[in-house]
């Protein structure tokens, strides 16, 4: 507790005009006192107090009423005194928060309750139900979910979506290439498969060589005859002992000689791929029968021969 500090000047004129004062009231406090404390004396006083004289009792009024000044002067020092133990504001002995020091937020309006959320709420001395003022703390109320802006008049409907496309149907599958065709022949028989009926070399009095020139296949007439490779037509006509003939230049440079044709398909001058039919069989010329006389020349004259068989088996062809 803080101590009563020494009065200066103005507190003692304070404390003068209050013993006035109390001077004043005497007569009336102690009139008060006797009024209301002489029952409560006369019971509480002992025995012998009843018998006291006149003497005894004036004392015993003046004493009380002095009491009673002192009490009041007391008080009224303690109140105007600012430096009071009674004046101060009472300061916590410990740091922290508590009633005296924590930040005080605004009074709430009147009339106005807040709480967890709007509920009967009945005032004090059973009066009707404050309802209407009741209200929600801003930090409890619901935000509410943003307006949705009015359609305008002179705003066009929005556009309906437009529909998926239909999906679009699976290409149809490429059709199977074709086979590619088989490479053409370089090489070929002059009458594929056909027998031999006169081999080459065979010696002979009768031919101007003294032996056979060339290879007889033997062949009905006018069965087709075939270049036996890429070549030039040299000759294509009569040719006396051979009768029709036809006379290849290849493209290694030797000649192939066909020779008793029955017709002629080509012409000289005339570019043939192998296996191209040039003209058919027959027995013209010097012959004793339809066949195909068949000659390989490393020259075109008259006994500049090569076994034609053995020549065309070089060049990978079969089926003599």
């Amino acid at each position: 507790m803080s101590s009563v500090p020494p009065m200066g000047p103005a507190l003692r004129r304070l404390a003068a005009r209050a013993a006035t004062q109390a001077a004043a009231w005497q007569p009336r406090l102690g009139h008060a006192v006797r009024t209301h404390s002489a029952p409560l004396r006369a019971l509480t006083a002992p025995r012998n107090a009843l018998a006291q004289g006149p003497l005894q009792a004036t004392r015993h009024r003046t004493a009380t009423a002095v009491g009673a000044s002192a009490v009041i002067l007391s008080g009224a020092l303690l109140v105007a005194a600012p430096g009071s133990a009674s004046a101060q504001t009472v300061i916590p002995t410990t740091p922290g928060s508590s009633a005296f020091t924590a930040p005080q937020g605004a009074a709430p309006a009147t009339g106005v309750v807040q709480v967890a959320g709007p509920s009967p709420y009945k005032l004090a001395h059973d009066q009707e139900s404050a309802q209407q003022d009741v209200a929600v703390a801003a930090n409890l109320q619901a935000p509410e979910p943003p307006a949705a802006p009015a359609a305008s008049q002179d705003q066009a409907p929005p556009a309906e979506p437009a529909p998926a496309p239909a999906p679009e149907p699976a290409p149809a599958p490429a059709p199977a290439p074709a086979p590619a065709p088989a490479p053409a022949p370089e090489w070929s028989a002059p009458v594929p498969g056909a027998p031999t009926s006169n081999p080459y070399g065979v010696a002979n009095p009768e031919y101007a060589a003294g032996y056979h020139t060339g290879v007889d296949f033997a062949v009905a007439p006018g069965t087709p005859l075939l270049a036996v490779g890429n070549a030039t037509v040299v000759s294509a006509g009569w040719d006396g002992a051979y009768g029709k003939e036809i006379v290849l230049r290849l493209a290694d440079g030797r000649y192939a000689q066909y020779a008793h044709l029955s017709s002629i398909s080509v012409s000289k001058g005339e570019k043939v791929s192998a296996a191209e039919q040039i003209g058919r069989s027959g027995s013209t010329g010097n012959s004793t029968g339809p066949h195909l006389h068949f000659e390989i020349r490393s020259s075109n004259h008259y006994g500049a021969v090569i076994n034609p068989i053995a020549y065309l088996s070089g060049h990978g062809v079969t089926g003599f």
